[in-house]
């Protein structure tokens, strides 16, 4: 935080850092409202952990689930939220509800972008749940309609880990999203881009949030924001030394967010201006297929096999969403994995991001293959009887179709995931592990990012310790503090309530003639 006064380097009306959904969203919204915008993003590729995602946008009651006709509404996303959360954070919630329908709406009019509902079910039994889901998908884009502003993408997970570009074909998926919204945005000629700006504070003149300083390749550079700064940078699951202040379950290696990002400058800056935190020890939780070199891969979607602890014994529904079964991990005695059979050919029975087979898997402890269900207990370190116990209780229910520790396959969820052509028994869900030879892989706690960061209000201001908004500072996606709070209600939360959010802060800082 820096109070005298300043020689800029740049000025422009609306600062945007980072380049997420909800960054290129709010950089969207204010470019296209003719205000001259910059978008501040730390690395050489745009879209950060959105481009790794499957791009689901929870934004309920729009014009993308009326075209699908699923009878969703406002007034049941209300319920359902309400329902979840409780009265935590009322008016956060219903500016969220009531300005969703609205964004979409004016997105959509934008030829770049168009959206259509994906059936991927909501994550929480409760008043107001979609069982076939609510959140929609960009559709594909083709790589000639990014032209040039293609390399600015950031690749899918797999092909970035290793260092490797786009492959032919369309972009799908999150790249399709930030491609999207990156193509509409430069359409406006009022959005720049700038990589390679990594901001390490913020800058206050006469107790207003003015400006933000950046280092470049070419040295610091300090740049004027006239309306104000969006802080969209995500949160602080690279660093592990915050998250270990802060008590986040799991390393940084094991988040999915982009290698060597996401670490909590923009975090640490706000919170020597003044702003106020919270909710700084909760991710968006997620099972992580332990890789060699030490990373995690996302797993969800079980087809087959039971999670068991270092006792040997099951302690969920292996099919519960992937932010239920990552906390359920996280409580567990560590650690935990998956244990299969051979009914398919001894694959994975999961998603994996990035794609995941033993044949990457060098590492005996990571991916262990055994005869018998006795030897694979001692490869993985867990007691022989217990292990074989369980796989035998759990034979037993796929037989009768009914889960009785656990109540798996009861949930649409895990019935969405199930693999009906390999279960024999009555439950789709309930698949027995009797074709040896027998599989284990290692699963920790991984996540797809913090939630916890900067409180704000229901205009996306940062609030200050004692709750008044700090003027010129807003905030959204991972990078505030979710209005959520220890849920996670349904697939594209995150990238939905960051897209909304981020619109909300740009509304309120190009209303009205702005600052002198």
């Amino acid at each position: 935080m820096h109070e005298r006064r300043q020689e800029w380097d740049a000025t422009h009306e609306v600062i945007v850092v980072g380049s997420g959904a909800g960054a290129m969203t709010g950089a969207l919204i204010a470019a296209a409202d003719g205000h001259d915008t910059v978008v501040l993003e730390r690395t050489a590729l745009l879209g950060g952990t959105s481009a790794y995602s499957g791009a689901a946008c929870w934004l309920p009651g729009t014009q993308v689930q009326e075209r699908a006709g699923l009878g969703d509404s406002t007034e049941a996303a209300e319920t359902y939220l309400r329902t979840l959360t409780g009265d935590a954070e009322p008016e956060r919630r219903e500016a969220f509800l009531r300005h969703a329908p609205e964004l979409v709406a004016r997105l959509e009019q934008d030829p770049a972008l168009t959206f259509a509902w994906q059936a991927f079910p909501d994550y929480v039994p409760a008043p107001g749940r979609m069982d076939a889901g609510r959140s929609f998908v960009p559709l594909d884009l083709e790589p000639e309609e990014l032209g040039d502003l293609l390399p600015l993408v950031r690749p899918a997970v797999d092909r970035d880990r290793a260092g490797q570009s786009h492959p032919d074909g369309p972009l799908r998926q999150g790249r399709a999203l930030i491609g999207r919204l990156l193509l509409a945005a430069t359409r406006t000629g009022n959005a720049h881009i700038r990589t390679g700006h990594h901001v390490t504070g913020l800058v206050t003149e006469d107790g207003r949030i003015t400006g933000v300083e950046a280092r470049t390749p070419h040295g610091t550079v300090r740049i004027r924001a006239v309306r104000g700064v969006l802080l969209a940078a995500g949160g602080f699951e690279g660093d592990d030394t915050l998250r270990t202040e802060n008590r986040v379950p799991g390393t940084a290696a094991w988040s999915m967010a982009p290698r060597g990002t996401n670490t909590g400058e923009v975090l640490r800056a706000a919170v020597a201006a003044g702003a106020a935190t919270g909710l700084m020890d909760e991710a968006w939780w997620c099972p992580g297929t332990e890789l060699p070199d030490g990373s995690a891969a996302f797993t969800l979607g079980l087809r087959g096999g039971i999670v068991v602890d270092g006792d040997g014994r099951r302690f969920a529904d292996e099919s519960l969403p992937y932010d239920r079964m990552g906390r359920a991990i996280a409580a567990a005695q560590a650690p935990a994995h998956l244990v299969f059979d051979s009914r398919q050919g001894g694959a994975l029975p999961a998603i994996t991001v990035p794609p995941v087979g033993p044949a990457g898997h060098p590492t005996a402890a990571a991916w262990v293959r055994a005869d018998s269900l006795p030897e694979l207990a001692a490869l993985i370190g867990v007691p022989a009887e217990a292990l074989t116990g369980t796989v035998a209780r759990f034979n037993g229910f796929a037989a009768t179709g009914t889960d009785e520790d656990h109540h798996r396959g009861e949930d649409p969820y895990g019935l969405f995931f199930a693999d009906r052509k390999n279960a024999p028994g009555p439950n789709p869900c309930l698949v027995p592990l009797d074709r040896p030879p027998y599989y284990a892989v290692r699963l920790v706690p991984a996540d797809l990012g913090t939630k916890g960061g900067l409180r704000t209000d229901p205009d996306a201001r940062v609030l200050d310790t004692g709750g008044r908004p700090l003027p010129g500072l807003y905030a959204a996606g991972n990078t505030s503090a979710s209005f959520t709070g220890r849920v996670y209600p349904g697939p594209g939360v995150p990238i939905g309530t960051a897209m909304v959010f981020a619109s909300l802060a740009v509304r309120h800082m190009t209303t009205g003639p702005g600052p002198a």
